[in-house]
């Protein structure tokens, strides 16, 4: 089960999806939400962005302790991520705000 700020995140994150889709069919972007890092002892849960055509991902994560902000990353599919996050209020993060994301991280590569 969701907790309510990653249904929350997951919702914007559709929204956000589908206009990217609309705008960018050449991105296509992969929305995946995991909650792998309970498992592993953290009480965290973790959205992915991914861009299969540049390997770029842009990383979302969502501490129980702290639920109304994100911690977030733009990194890439095949490397580890570094340890430094940068860090957004839940309410800051829009559907513009994940869209733009995608724009801009995302088509950087494909020109």
């Amino acid at each position: 089960m969701l907790s309510k700020s990653l249904a929350s995140l997951s919702d914007t994150a559709t929204v956000a999806h589908t206009r990217i889709q609309q705008d960018f069919q050449h991105i296509d972007p992969v929305v995946g939400v995991n909650q792998s890092m309970r498992s592993n002892g953290i009480p965290a849960d973790l959205m992915t962005i991914d861009c299969l055509k540049s390997g770029k991902r842009i990383i979302l994560i969502l501490h129980d302790e702290q639920p109304n902000i994100i911690s977030y990353q733009f990194s890439y599919k095949d490397i580890d991520p570094s340890d430094v996050f940068e860090r957004i209020k839940l309410s800051e993060v829009t559907t513009q705000t994940l869209y733009d994301w995608m724009k801009d991280y995302f088509i950087a590569t494909d020109h």
